[in-house]
């Protein structure tokens, strides 16, 4: 019986591993088969012409990636030195315990009360306004609670043996810190950012109330500027454009030019993983 058991609890974890990755690639092949058609490009390198019923996307993929970075640039620092300090200097009490179950459900706050947030914080009460500034700040407030997580179980992961023997060589406890526990650490850190700047890529809500812009036929140039994003892009074209079926093949254009910049960001995290793991055992 307890073999019985085991393979059917096997077979039912196998079985609902291949619905998923069916499901993925059903959903995957969608987008590619329908969007492939509209790639080219002058799709990836022109401005929208005539309501965005022609030309490219350009933009869309430079308001993405300006906002990408504004977010990685808010939210990495603060995130690390966050996890830093509860994980090597805060004290086990009540007060710990309490930040890190807020942190655990901010998590989870859907991606909407964030954008109202950034409309009361960022626009109106400290009047930065509708622009590129204030939603990059808005979605380094949606990564934070992810980067700080993912930092304090990497710098948990490394044993605490790399601490006292730093510590016995005579280091004090931030040099230990930065060059016994940093290092072997920063993969899981590099990966739990890039994979928080991944999904917040892929928001619209955030966005949409901060500073998104439904038709700009230029690139931001400064801070200041409002801004093109592919979700929001996607979202116009998909559902709210005045010629919906005419457009159908740039949304899903723009679907699958979206998802190959969530892909590019997921392999550029496996490789530094993979690259910084391969440096720290040689090391040793």
């Amino acid at each position: 019986m307890k073999k019985l058991w085991s393979a059917l609890g096997q077979s039912y974890l196998i079985l609902c591993t291949l619905l998923a990755f069916a499901a993925l690639v059903f959903i995957l092949g969608v987008i590619v088969w329908r969007g492939w058609g509209s790639m080219s490009l002058e799709f990836l390198t022109a401005m929208p012409r005539k309501g965005m019923t022609a030309g490219g996307i350009l933009p869309a993929i430079a308001g993405t990636a300006f906002v990408s970075l504004l977010t990685l640039l808010f939210s990495l620092p603060l995130g690390v030195g966050a996890a830093i300090y509860l994980n090597e200097y805060a004290t086990e009490n009540r007060s710990t315990r309490l930040i890190r179950l807020a942190i655990r459900n901010l998590s989870g706050v859907p991606s909407v009360v964030y954008g109202l947030f950034g409309v009361v914080l960022f626009v109106t009460l400290m009047k930065l306004g509708t622009n590129l500034l204030s939603a990059g700040l808005t979605l380094g407030l949606l990564t934070l609670p992810w980067i700080i997580t993912a930092s304090e179980e990497a710098l948990r992961a490394v044993p605490r043996a790399y601490r006292d023997g730093a510590l016995a060589l005579g280091a004090t406890k931030w040099q230990a810190i930065r060059t016994a526990v940093l290092p072997p650490a920063m993969p899981g850190i590099l990966t739990g950012a890039i994979l928080g700047l991944s999904r917040a890529a892929g928001e619209t809500a955030p966005i949409l109330f901060t500073g998104a812009a439904f038709y700009l036929p230029f690139v931001p140039k400064s801070l200041d500027d409002q801004f093109m994003a592919l979700p929001y892009h996607l979202y116009i074209l998909a559902t709210q454009h005045q010629s919906i079926e005419k457009v159908r093949p740039l949304a899903y254009g723009t679907a699958l030019t979206l998802v190959g910049l969530v892909f590019i960001l997921n392999l550029g995290a496996f490789l530094i993983r993979y690259r910084m793991r391969r440096n720290l055992q040689k090391a040793r």
